[in-house]
C-alpha cells in the first residue's frame, strides 16, 4: 500500500512538472509568433516594440494625461504586453496633440522623449484596405446618425473635454454630404502631407501620402458599418506603400 501511495505522489510530481515544462518550453518557442499577433496601435513616441514592452513600467500616466480618451491599457485578453498602452484606432484615434502630452508624461523612456512634435511620430500607416466600403468612392452621402457611435463612446467618458466637442461638432456637420471625412478630419497641422481626396472613375478616394503618421482618426471616424480605411500599426508609408510590405 505505501508503495502504491509513493507511486502515485511521484505520478503526480512529475506530471506536473511535465505539464509546466512543456507549457513553459511552448510559450518560449510560441512567444515571438505572439508578439507579431499581438502587435498593437502604441501611442506616439512608442520605440520599436520589444523595447517598449521592456521598458514600459505599465503606471498609466500617457492615459491619465491624453485630452480624447485615445489610449488604454491591456488586459490579460490581449494576450502580450498586459497592462501596456495602445490605442484601438476604431474607437478612438489619436488626436495628435500639440505637446504630445502622452510622450511628456511617460517617465521611462517608452515613449521617446526625443519626439517634440506630434507630426513627427511613426505609429503606422493608414490604407484603403476596403474599397468596397467607402462612401465616397460610391458617390453615397454620408448617412444621418453616422456619428452616433462616436458621441456615445465621447458620453461615456466622466471628463469630457472641450477639445471632444469641438471635434464633435465638426463631425456631425457632414451629415447629408458627400464623404470627405477622412481628408477633412484628419488631425495633422498639415493634414494634406498625410491624405487627401483624389478623383477617380467612380467618384473620389482618400489618397495616402508620406506624412501619414498613422494616428487613426481616419478609421475611427469613417462613417462606414466597418471601416474602409485602417492602420497597419508600426509600419511606414515606405513599408508597405514602396516595399509592399503589408503586415
Amino acid at each position: 500500500m505505501d508503495n502504491i501511495k509513493e507511486n502515485r505522489r511521484n505520478f503526480i510530481k512529475f506530471s506536473t512538472l511535465g505539464i509546466l515544462g512543456l507549457a513553459l518550453g511552448g510559450g518560449v518557442v510560441i512567444s515571438p509568433h505572439l508578439l507579431r499577433a499581438e502587435m498593437r496601435l502604441r501611442p506616439p513616441g512608442a520605440v520599436p516594440e520589444q523595447e517598449f514592452l521592456a521598458l514600459c513600467i505599465k503606471c498609466g500616466q500617457c492615459l491619465q494625461v491624453c485630452p480624447y480618451h485615445s489610449i488604454k491599457l491591456s488586459d490579460i485578453i490581449m494576450g502580450h504586453g498586459i497592462g501596456t498602452p495602445y490605442i484601438d484606432p476604431r474607437e478612438r484615434g489619436c488626436y495628435a496633440c500639440n505637446a504630445v502630452p502622452c510622450v511628456l508624461a511617460c517617465p521611462s523612456g517608452a515613449l521617446d522623449h526625443a519626439l517634440e512634435k506630434s507630426e513627427d511620430a511613426h505609429m503606422g500607416i493608414a490604407v484603403l484596405e476596403f474599397p468596397n466600403r467607402c462612401l465616397a468612392l460610391s458617390n453615397t452621402p454620408v448617412p444621418k446618425g453616422h456619428s452616433k457611435r462616436i458621441h456615445d463612446f465621447i458620453n461615456e467618458q466622466n471628463n469630457v473635454t472641450q477639445l471632444e466637442r469641438d471635434m464633435l461638432k465638426k463631425l456631425d456637420a457632414f451629415e447629408g454630404k458627400q464623404c470627405t471625412i477622412c481628408a477633412d478630419m484628419c488631425p495633422l497641422p498639415n493634414p494634406l502631407s498625410a491624405i487627401s481626396m483624389v478623383k477617380n472613375d467612380d467618384g473620389e478616394k482618400p489618397e495616402i501620402y508620406e506624412g501619414c503618421i498613422g494616428c487613426g482618426v481616419c478609421e475611427e471616424l469613417c462613417p462606414s458599418k466597418e471601416p474602409a480605411i485602417v492602420i497597419k500599426p508600426r509600419l511606414s508609408y515606405e513599408d508597405y506603400y514602396i516595399k509592399g510590405i503589408k503586415s
